[in-house]
């Protein structure tokens, strides 16, 4: 059998392991509902809020600031550890008001290990920063190494995508932060999602302050050379939107891309086989919250039925 071939089934029979889904959250601008939240879902439409859709984790005990948004998961490399990162921050404090993000890990998705990072005070040259918005993380495989990318304002200028990796114990940046991505018209860009599909990366993001809508640019690099292929919104409402998040269904050749129709307070689902085309889903949705910018994650049964236990959501 040639490596190839051999790839291919494992990774076909690592895919089939995983046969739900966490959706993790925040939930509105004041800070009681700026915390991390856990829903689960047993075919990636049906969502059902644990913890009586109350925080997961306290703010005031991972943030600097009281508060985190815009929280993003990711299962490791190994298979088996848990990274998650968050906005350091309070809305209430003003959207210039932050400079943080927060860094978690765990090995149960129960127990988790936090740090902050202040950009501003861990890196020089940052004097004019004025937020630090939506981080995400994907493993590079080239570097063997996580990665981080987030948005960066600094004084009159437009948010730009950076990125930096994350130390080996997942509780600093290492690298300084590096520009990733910026818009080419020089227009504001934020909450950067990076997917790897059909030989290429897919950089979504929001173009904050010009339309409020996503964009997709393409690399063949995770590091650089994003390109606007197609200059289009890809999501199908006029309403205003922002936290574009993607994931794969279990066992199938579609994804969903999900995203925070914020001024109207839900969210909206749409179905893609390509990343190119999408049709809203909404009709197959439910859900008993209304989450914020959040992403979903799958898991497997043991996973989901260890969360709902502890969550006080019977998962059968």
């Amino acid at each position: 059998m040639s490596a190839v071939c051999f790839l291919v089934i494992s990774n076909c029979l690592w895919s089939q392991r995983y046969s739900a889904y966490l959706f993790v959250y925040f939930t509105g601008n004041s800070k009681s509902e700026e915390a991390i939240r856990f829903a689960l879902s047993k075919d990636g439409y049906n969502y059902h809020a644990l913890n009586g859709n109350k925080p997961v984790i306290s703010s005031g005990k991972i943030s600097s600031t009281g508060g985190v948004r815009d929280p993003h998961i990711l299962r490791g490399a190994d298979g088996k550890t848990f990274y998650m990162v968050a906005t350091d921050m309070v809305s209430a404090l003003g959207w210039n008001s932050n400079r943080a993000m927060v860094l978690l890990k765990s090995v149960d998705l129960i127990h988790w290990t936090s740090s902050v990072v202040n950009i501003q005070q861990r890196f020089p040259g940052n004097d004019s920063l004025l937020r630090v918005w939506a981080p995400q993380t994907i493993y590079d495989e080239k570097a063997g190494k996580y990665m981080i990318y987030f948005s960066m304002k600094h004084g009159g200028g437009a948010d730009k995508i950076y990125y930096a990796y994350a130390n080996k114990d997942f509780t600093d940046l290492e690298t300084e932060p590096r520009q990733l991505f910026y818009h080419p018209q020089g227009l504001s860009c934020i909450d950067g999602d990076i997917v790897y599909a059909f030989g290429k990366y897919h950089l979504l993001f929001k173009t904050e302050g010009h339309g409020n809508g996503i964009k997709k640019a393409e690399s063949a690099s995770l590091t650089g050379g994003y390109e606007i292929k197609e200059d289009k919104y890809l999501q199908q409402t006029t309403e205003s939107v922002e936290g574009a998040g993607t994931f794969k269904l279990n066992n199938s050749d579609e994804w969903i891309l999900m995203y925070d129709v914020y001024m109207k307070g839900k969210y909206q689902f749409t179905k893609t086989k390509d990343l190119q085309q999408f049709r809203v889903i909404d009709q197959d949705v439910t859900m008993d919250f209304h989450p914020r910018h959040g992403t979903v994650m799958p898991i497997t049964i043991q996973e989901a039925k260890r969360l709902g236990k502890k969550g006080a959501f019977e998962y059968k």
